[in-house]
């Protein structure tokens, strides 16, 4: 099931009156309300893979409580078997026909012939997130971080909770169980600012990310047929895509999640106003990179070991990482690039310079060498995008070149008022309303005057439904795919 669908917004209501006014009488009754619309949620788009939902979530669950045991010896055995079983459903749905592929690819090249046998089978929506629950479940309890769960109800909410199933933000279990394990009361203002949060969700999906991608799509498919102009507008097109693709599927998580008293993560925290790519990592899809940071970076021996090892370390977060997205070499080659990007403010020890702050907190504008920072990362983190969009590393390649080539051949092109004037538009618009946000993203600032408040919204909803009367499976979030 979409968040962007009217199928949604009829399953939507339906659990929230069961949850808030039927099972209010007990947290569990409303935990296994939650817990039953989380599977038909994931039912709703393949019912086939909730048995491999339900079976890695029972294999946790056990890991968590053989984990705990006193004997490290033995909570060391269960640890390595649970990141054996989570890689493993990795490994074989997502990885398999990777590797099998290039390995028939090596072995050819040596005069050898290999034929394998190759899996048929849809990606399992979600995977990756959930399985990634699972892991740091039984690391934290291995880690004496977190106690073992009790209830296999409340556990299976943690890990298939509906808003955030199917592609995050990457929960942790000491953040989101408490909530689970505990009374929930309504909370009016709460409630209206997770009905704030799934418009603007839905905003950023419906009108801006699906728009987006007709240029992108079109201009990615074939680039040989457009100049050097177009096709930079086309990264413009697909890096605010691909932003409010996740950023919007990501607030109508955290919206829809505060509607039942729960709150979330935080994964976005306006990455494009970065000053280096240091800053983008603890802004964009926050929940996956501190999760490298904490399971692999952290363990690895981070940046304690001397300056060697933290460039080893680092490389291999962003390799991994890119491959996580995708089993292909453009995602491999994508972290390769903000690896590299990284490596300079790393070796300077300036990695930690912009993490913490605001960009102009102040005053309404940043000033110039904030403005520079911010378009130098901007035009770093899109370049990568190339690779991360193009459907094999050749056509990236090509498509880098086409734009070097044409712009030296034809500078007189960026004079002109190019064809894909939307982007443009919806480009400046995103990146104002942004700016007017930047100080709190959880907290979306409104008009105080009732009247063009609630305009506003039925503006937005007309515009919503409207975009969504022509939504079909093209039009599934990104991320879905991951």
């Amino acid at each position: 099931m979409l968040f962007n669908t009217f199928e949604y917004f009829i399953f939507l209501p339906v659990v929230f009156i069961l949850y808030w006014f039927v099972f209010k009488q007990s947290y569990k009754w409303q935990n296994g309300l939650v817990l039953v619309a989380s599977y038909f949620f994931y039912a709703w788009w393949d019912w086939r893979f909730l048995g491999l939902l339900a079976l890695s979530t029972l294999l946790d669950f056990a890991y968590g409580f053989w984990v705990a045991s006193p004997n490290k010896r033995k909570a060391k055995m269960f640890l390595w078997l649970s990141i054996i079983n989570n890689l493993g459903i990795l490994a074989v749905f997502k990885y398999y026909n990777f590797f099998a592929t290039e390995l028939q690819t090596l072995l050819g090249q040596m005069g050898m012939q290999c034929h394998p046998v190759l899996i048929d089978v849809a990606l399992p929506v979600g995977i990756s997130f959930y399985t990634f629950h699972g892991m740091s479940y039984v690391f934290d309890i291995y880690r004496d971080q977190l106690k073992p769960v009790r209830s296999f109800i409340d556990y299976a909410v943690f890990v298939s909770f509906f808003p955030l199933l199917v592609a995050g933000p990457i929960e942790r279990a000491n953040h989101l169980l408490p909530q689970i394990q505990k009374p929930r009361s309504f909370d009016y203002q709460q409630a209206v600012q997770g009905g704030r949060l799934i418009l603007w969700g839905l905003f950023k999906k419906v009108l801006i990310a699906d728009v987006m991608a007709v240029t992108a799509d079109e201009i990615f498919l074939a680039p040989e047929q457009f100049n050097a102009l177009s096709l930079i507008i086309g990264v413009l097109a697909f890096s605010f895509q691909i932003y409010c693709d996740f950023s919007g599927y990501t607030d109508i998580a955290l919206g829809t999640a505060k509607l039942f008293g729960f709150e979330l993560l935080t994964n976005f925290k306006f990455p494009y106003f970065s000053r280096d790519i240091a800053e983008f990592w603890k802004r964009w899809h926050i929940s996956l990179s501190s999760w490298f940071r904490d399971y692999l970076y952290i363990p690895l021996g981070g940046s304690r070991n001397g300056m060697a090892k933290a460039v080893r370390n680092t490389f291999i977060i962003f390799l991994v990482s890119g491959f996580w997205h995708g089993a292909s070499w453009n995602f491999i080659v994508w972290g390769f690039i903000h690896a590299c990007g990284f490596l300079p403010i790393l070796l300077l020890g300036r990695n930690k310079k912009n993490i913490h702050d605001v960009v102009a907190e102040n005053s309404r504008l940043p000033s110039f060498k904030e403005l520079l920072q911010m378009l130098v990362t901007f035009s770093f983190v899109s370049f990568a995008w190339i690779f991360f969009r193009a459907k094999d590393l050749n056509s990236a390649y090509l498509y880098t070149k086409r734009i070097v080539v044409d712009a030296v051949n034809y500078p007189t092109q960026f004079l002109s008022i190019p064809r894909e004037k939307t982007v443009l538009v919806l480009s400046v618009l995103l990146v104002l309303a942004d700016w007017w946000l930047r100080r709190d993203n959880r907290q979306l600032r409104v008009p105080a005057n009732k009247l063009l408040r609630w305009s506003i919204y039925a503006v937005l909803i007309v515009l919503l439904i409207r975009g969504m009367a022509h939504i079909d499976e093209s039009n599934s979030f990104i991320y879905f795919q991951f």
